[in-house]
């Protein structure tokens, strides 16, 4: 695609006032999935029984292009959008992404673009995104305990190849660089202590996630989740710990500080301490359904419109009406929820 060096306009030419759901939440931020596969197979989200070798994947034709993601990032920056992050699968899969970046950066009102990513091939391209115009990556990283690691990825992968590709990402000015961490009772919950101690006084900063009930392939129990509370109470035990501000209203994160000055830890807690009132998040996947919540059970096509030829100003409306509608609070009712059906899994909108 032929692009000049201008910031690309906006559907209707100027920033439009964000638009709001019916719990007056904004639309403000977009993760993009690229890529529906992964090369591991982590047991909380892609685990080898169901996604063996034989499993059938989204065949290229089926995922948008990275001209038909260029034109919905457009119109969603017409709502309100000013915050992109793309996601998989694993979306340092998906061929020349950083052609999609340099894209994407080009937007009018796009002012922040991140990634979240495995690791597992971010060395070999880490300049290129940051040339392209990626503003910040995050990693995923269970645990530096090789045993544990491989336990928790299905078999792939080293840490030691994981913190190479932090290395060449902080080399390349990716930063602040955030480490992400799923903490699973009885998994790795007891080498949490481990990567605090490793990244203190790095710049990185680590973070760590409440085992969840993403999807329905996982298998979630309440017993598995350790609340971020105790987490909080182990680390400041061993390096005092002092609560700080959020960066941002939505910020899921709850951030502290280590008392010596040697950074910061965040603790996104979506069981105990649900953050569903400040949610400013949609979610778009490979093949173009967007959805309003990580939980939901089912997505809107913008795919089939898009390529039936629909106008910029006829999508935005599309998801204009979808995000007036949207009420989701999955996490602060999930206690008084009863099951209702299969939920789309993490791997195919991301985290």
């Amino acid at each position: 695609m032929s692009l000049d060096n201008a910031k690309v306009v906006s559907w209707r030419g100027a920033r439009e006032p964000a638009v709001r759901d019916r719990l007056e939440r904004p639309l403000q931020d977009l993760r993009i999935s690229v890529m529906d596969r992964c090369n591991f197979r982590c047991p909380y989200c892609m685990p080898e029984d169901k996604y063996h070798k034989d499993f059938e994947f989204l065949k290229t034709s089926e995922r948008l292009s990275f001209e038909e993601i260029q034109r919905l990032v457009q119109v969603f920056a017409g709502l309100g959008v000013r915050k992109l992050r793309i996601t998989g699968g694993e979306p340092l899969l998906r061929p020349s992404l950083p052609d999609l970046i340099g894209d994407l950066s080009r937007v009018a009102g796009i002012e922040d673009i991140a990634l979240t990513t495995n690791g597992v091939l971010l060395a070999q391209q880490a300049a290129a995104l940051k040339a392209a115009g990626l503003s910040r990556v995050t990693v995923s990283l269970d645990s530096l305990d090789e045993g544990v690691f491989l336990a928790m990825s299905g078999g792939r992968g080293t840490p030691a190849r994981i913190l190479d590709g932090i290395h060449e990402a902080i080399s390349a000015g990716l930063t602040p660089l955030k480490v992400n961490t799923v903490v699973i009772r009885g998994m790795n919950d007891h080498t949490a202590l481990d990567l605090v101690e490793h990244f203190r006084g790095t710049g990185v900063i680590v973070r760590f996630i409440e085992y969840m009930d993403v999807g329905t392939i996982n298998h979630w129990r309440l017993d598995d989740t350790v609340p971020s509370r105790d987490l909080v109470q182990r680390i400041s035990a061993r390096w005092p710990l002092v609560p700080v501000d959020r960066n941002y209203r939505g910020e899921v994160a709850r951030r502290y500080a280590f008392a010596d000055g040697q950074g910061e830890v965040g603790f996104i807690s979506s069981v105990t301490e649900p953050f569903c009132g400040a949610c400013t998040r949609a979610r778009l996947s490979s093949d173009g359904q967007l959805f309003t919540c990580l939980f939901a059970s089912h997505g809107l096509d913008l795919r089939g419109p898009l390529r039936a030829g629909a106008s910029d100003g006829e999508l935005g409306d599309i998801v204009r009406a979808a995000w007036g509608r949207r009420e989701d609070r999955y996490s602060e009712l999930r206690a008084a929820r009863k099951p209702d059906g299969d939920k789309v899994e993490m791997y195919y909108i991301g985290g």
